[in-house]
């Protein structure tokens, strides 16, 4: 790893600050030089402001002086997805209706992120309402592709180096297709593990929050961080607490190679990159892999999942559509099925859906099976504002599991695309110890530093004369 304060993980760069070999506003400045620089191209960020964050930094200096911080990522700068509720910043969840829209509070975690001394470095975009309709951010890589959706402009911040960890969130496939595209770690923790206080509700037994990372050791630390424990938490709390819920043991890993009913749509440098790393894995004695093929059931979770996520969308957004003009057709268009969708098929889909998790867990428990690994998503980053090739994401949110997208492939046209790791409900903290463990065997490497200007100098005309250009927010 470099030792430059922004090339750093958000582990290495708390214990820089803790061992005074940088202050908090030099860890800042080092960021905020490579969001003037960059973000011009990339357009990452719905609200900055250098003035305020290099304020927070020097309060966290002088209470670090004093002894009076708190927390294991004290001074590390987070980017935080635009659906998030902040006291001192707008929150326009991507939409010109809100825009300018100030809450006047700070969602739970945001809260719980301020407390524990890490810096709120801006908001960064998201689709509308974080839904489908792409906005401005650009793909790292190449700007002419698309970064992902609704979580884009936090996936392609963390990818650049502007922040080591952004805040994203997922409710079909978010998180994981972002990762993908801009080729860094995407957590989608189990559902109900985050809390959801203060942030944009779509659907109530979808939406999960979790984050992005440029390195395996962030996701574990960053959800020590965040994570909500105790017996107020039963649920989770009951199975994260225990050893079994969080550590392999000495034993080898025990991990299903799925390959699901969307494997049809899968490109076929895709298939090629995903054999390829499993042959690799099956060689390493510490990897158990056995073939799975998903029950016959889960071909339904497309059609499950838009049926729940249409009628939500539809009520929660039945001020919105009356502004035909201010939202965008496909988010008109989802509205306008919801709305026709019955209250009986509704339920419907819930049970299905709560069918459909109960099945994946009893078939990862009678099989002891500690993780599945299938492909993140059916191909690189689309063209910008083109449509996704479909892919498995939703299949893991529908079944609350929790889910890692890890940087493991570059294709022919120089683009990143991951795989997936998805585990047993509340089994967060084994997935991450997993995460690392094949990073540190070397089957999957972490992403390098994403140097957005020259990877992009010969991509458009107008972009030659880069290196002037400032950042106006």
């Amino acid at each position: 790893m470099s030792t430059n304060p922004y090339n750093m993980s958000a582990k290495q760069r708390a214990k820089g600050i803790r061992e005074h070999k940088f202050s908090c506003q030099e860890l800042v400045e080092s960021c905020i030089k490579i969001i003037l620089k960059n973000d011009e191209l990339l357009q990452s960020w719905e609200y900055f402001d250098q003035d305020t964050v290099m304020s927070v930094a020097r309060d966290i200096d002088e209470r670090i002086k004093n002894g009076k911080t708190t927390g294991n990522l004290t001074g590390v700068p987070v980017g935080v997805k635009d659906i998030f509720n902040t006291k001192d910043m707008p929150t326009a969840m991507g939409s010109p209706i809100w825009k300018g829209f100030t809450p006047g509070n700070d969602a739970r975690i945001v809260a719980r992120m301020r407390m524990r001394d890490m810096i709120i470095m801006g908001k960064t975009v998201t689709a509308e309402f974080a839904v489908h309709a792409a906005n401005k951010t650009r793909n790292p890589y190449n700007i002419n592709y698309s970064p992902g959706t609704s979580s884009s402009g936090s996936s392609a911040a963390v990818a650049a180096g502007m922040v080591p960890i952004a805040l994203g969130t997922q409710t079909a496939g978010s998180i994981v297709r972002p990762a993908s595209y801009c080729g860094v770690f995407g957590f989608k923790p189990s559902f109900g593990l985050l809390p959801r206080t203060g942030m944009l509700k779509t659907t109530d037994s979808l939406d999960t929050v979790g984050f992005f990372t440029r390195y395996a050791e962030d996701l574990k630390a960053f959800l020590d961080e965040i994570i909500v424990t105790g017996e107020n938490w039963p649920l989770s709390y009951e199975i994260i607490s225990k050893k079994s819920s969080r550590e392999k043991g000495n034993r080898p890993w025990k991990i299903a190679v799925a390959k699901t009913h969307m494997w049809g749509y899968v490109e076929n440098y895709v298939k090629d990159a995903f054999e390829s790393l499993i042959n690799k894995i099956a060689k390493d004695r510490d990897f158990d892999l056995i073939e799975m093929t998903l029950p016959v059931e889960f071909e339904e979770s497309h059609k499950i999942h838009s049926i729940i996520y249409d009628k939500t969308l539809s009520y929660y957004f039945k001020e919105e559509f009356k502004n035909k003009n201010l939202i965008s057709p496909i988010m008109y268009k989802i509205i306008s099925h919801g709305k026709n969708i019955t209250l009986d098929e509704y339920k419907e889909a819930l049970a299905k859906q709560a069918k459909l998790r109960m099945r994946l867990e009893e078939i990862l428990s009678n099989r002891h099976i500690d993780a599945i690994i299938t492909n993140s998503t059916s191909s690189h980053a689309p063209k910008f504002k083109e449509d996704d090739i479909p892919d498995n994401a939703l299949i893991w949110t529908l079944t609350a599991s929790p889910v890692i997208s890890m940087p493991a492939f570059i294709s022919p046209s120089d683009l990143p695309f991951g795989v997936q790791l998805i585990s047993k409900r509340f089994h967060d903290y084994l997935l991450t110890e997993l995460a690392e463990d094949l990073v540190e065997r070397g089957h999957v490497k972490e992403p390098r530093l994403v140097d957005v200007i020259e990877m992009n100098k010969n991509n458009t005309a107008e972009f030659k004369n880069v290196d002037s250009l400032e950042l106006k927010l």
